[in-house]
């Protein structure tokens, strides 16, 4: 017996001894790193994921060519997202233009460990009807068709950022950070090319509860708040994914925050995770799992028929 717990004792000594110093060794190799070095690296990681580093603000966002614009959007995304860790207000502005029905829908929440929010712009190949919004998929829109757009995103603590461009998806998030959906502030902007377009989706706007004093208009801009969301008819299950996903979002970000505890900006953080747990570095970024569940599902259906 004693013989046993000897080895025991030896081997948990052993991996206690090769993880303390394989950890001096990864804080030692980031640490040597500069910032540049950092953020091109990063950038290189979270290229296949559709995303990228902006190195000032220390958030990621969508690049232009993410395979999430090949997944188009249907409202079953929004509706699943609970049960995978993704809890967040949102609102959707249909409208009708240029013989289509468009759809330009806005979020702000919690992913997984990410804060986050998002501007979607996708649409129809014709005019559907109203009845069939939740059950239609719509597909993202071209190069040529992408808007202007912008948005401030501000955190409880009154703490905020400004990204801008001509996107089809403009996001960014924030890793390490936990907050409830109604404690965000969304201040959107967004440019159309002619005052047709304007109009169709002001009257979206109009349609999704908002009325003329809650939007400003400066010649083809409109800008408006999104913080409370109009209320979600979910069913009870529904609403308890979202509390069990919160609640297991906030303690996995307390978990990130431990383990990355021996550095503070999310570059260094997020490539400590990358060298010490390569699979919890994938599972951060993994932002949009049931979307990309739904876009392979999707594609076997296209295929079987």
């Amino acid at each position: 017996m004693y013989y046993f717990l000897s080895i025991f004792l030896l081997t948990t000594l052993f991996f206690a001894l090769f993880f303390h110093f394989r950890k001096r060794k990864i804080i030692t190799k980031v640490a040597c790193m500069t910032k540049n070095e950092k953020c091109d690296l990063l950038n290189e990681l979270v290229h296949p994921f559709g995303y990228y580093y902006h190195c000032n603000c220390g958030c990621f966002s969508a690049t232009l060519n993410a395979w999430q614009k090949k997944a188009g959007y249907t409202y079953l995304y929004d509706y699943m997202a609970p049960r995978f860790q993704m809890v967040f207000d949102f609102l959707p502005v249909y409208f009708n233009y240029a013989n289509k029905t468009w759809l330009i829908e806005f979020w702000k929440g919690q992913y997984g460990i990410n804060v986050g929010a998002e501007i979607g712009i996708y649409h129809t190949d014709r005019i559907i009807p109203k009845d069939s919004y939740k059950t239609s998929m719509f597909e993202a829109v071209a190069t040529e068709e992408m808007l202007p757009c912008s948005f401030l995103l501000y955190n409880p603590n009154g703490n905020f950022v400004h990204v801008k461009k001509k996107h089809w998806w403009l996001t960014a998030f924030f890793t390490g950070q936990y907050s409830n959906p109604s404690q965000l502030i969304m201040e959107n902007t967004i440019t159309f090319p002619n005052h047709e377009m304007l109009s169709a989706f002001i009257d979206g706007l109009k349609n999704a509860g908002y009325s003329a004093k809650d939007f400003t208009v400066s010649e083809l801009s409109i800008t408006f708040l999104f913080h409370h969301q109009n209320k979600q008819e979910y069913h009870f299950t529904t609403r308890l994914w979202c509390r069990f996903s919160q609640w297991k979002n906030k303690n996995f970000c307390r978990l990130y925050l431990w383990i990355t505890s021996p550095f503070h900006a999310t570059e260094d953080r997020i490539l400590y995770l990358y060298y010490y747990l390569p699979f919890a570095f994938r599972k951060v970024l993994r932002m949009h799992r049931f979307h990309k569940r739904c876009h392979r599902k999707k594609l076997c259906m296209r295929k079987a028929t």
